[in-house]
């Protein structure tokens, strides 16, 4: 069947909450069939738990069948850790959903580059990371960025950044490198849209948009609670009462964890060196005693297990 993003088959990198996402709205909603790989058996084994209860929920409220239940789950395959990025080597698309870590994805999309097809489209589900760097990790070795090949190669790479938690959030925000090509961006925004989703683009800078604005936001409140000016809940109450947002800055900072706010907020100052983007001390040091917040039940508030 003729497709307008022609993504037959999509790869996702990554089974933890992000990835398991994507893989679903992919399935559920763009109707593709989805590889997901995680190098974890327990993470997998976690993420198709967490799609099941998921999808289950969907089908209890009748905003899905049974039977569309069933056929998204199985358009999910999952690729073993021993197999490694060969086994997403003939999809149209692989989307990486990892950890902050841009020595990280640089191995990664290099993998990718020695692995897939040229043709394949190369994105990264990255906050905060620069594109440009990473897609000149896509380009080989022993070929020079401004050859055809280098130029095709890291022309395929886009961010494409969706929103946790995924099957709620409606935004994909849509990041360019200064390699990508036109069409791979017409292509992965209209897979996005296929994946139910508003697009919005923004440039490679650090943060693009969204952590551009969010994090700071975050950041200023952890130093009022530092600084004793308030208590987390009267902050808290304060922007959901007096701004009507759906949550407080400091829960939201425990939802999205607290040590990816910390690697976006280091990649943000590491990037601009300006001073309105520097972690609060009490964030380092959260981070530094492992409380991360939801993702393992103790944050600014805690949770069960």
């Amino acid at each position: 069947m003729s497709i307008a993003h022609g993504i037959r088959s999509l790869g996702v990198l990554g089974a933890g909450q992000m990835g398991m996402g994507i893989a679903l709205v992919a399935a559920l909603r763009a109707k593709v069939p989805v590889l997901l790989h995680d190098r974890s058996p327990e993470q997998i084994t976690k993420g198709l738990s967490l799609m099941d209860k998921l999808l289950a929920k969907d089908v209890a409220k009748g905003r899905i069948t049974s039977e569309q239940s069933k056929e998204a789950r199985d358009r999910v395959t999952i690729v073993g850790g021993e197999v490694g990025v060969k086994g997403l080597r003939d999809v149209d698309m692989v989307i990486e959903a990892v950890s902050e870590s841009l020595p990280l994805k640089q191995s990664i999309f290099a993998s990718f580059a020695a692995e897939l097809r040229l043709d394949a489209i190369l994105a990264s589900n990255t906050s905060s990371i620069s594109i440009t760097k990473i897609a000149a990790s896509a380009i080989p070795n022993n070929v020079s960025a401004a050859s055809e090949e280098g130029k095709k190669s890291a022309g395929r790479v886009v961010g494409l950044h969706f929103f946790n938690p995924v099957p709620v959030m409606k935004l994909v925000e849509l990041i360019s490198a200064l390699q990508t090509t036109p069409e791979t961006l017409d292509r992965a925004r209209a897979f996005a849209v296929a994946c139910g989703k508003e697009v919005t683009t923004s440039k490679d800078v650090p943060g693009f948009v969204s952590n551009a604005l969010l994090m700071p936001f975050i950041n200023e409140a952890i130093m009022c609670l530092e600084k004793g000016t308030a208590t987390r809940d009267d902050i808290d109450t304060t922007l959901k009462l007096g701004m009507n947002h759906p949550m407080g800055p400091l829960q939201l900072a425990d939802f999205i964890g607290l040590d990816t706010c910390l690697a976006i907020q280091q990649t943000l100052y590491e990037g601009t060196r300006d001073s309105k983007y520097r972690p609060s001390v009490l964030l380092e040091r959260m981070v530094d005693a492992q409380w991360y917040g939801k993702k393992n039940g103790k944050g600014f508030y805690e949770y069960d297990s």
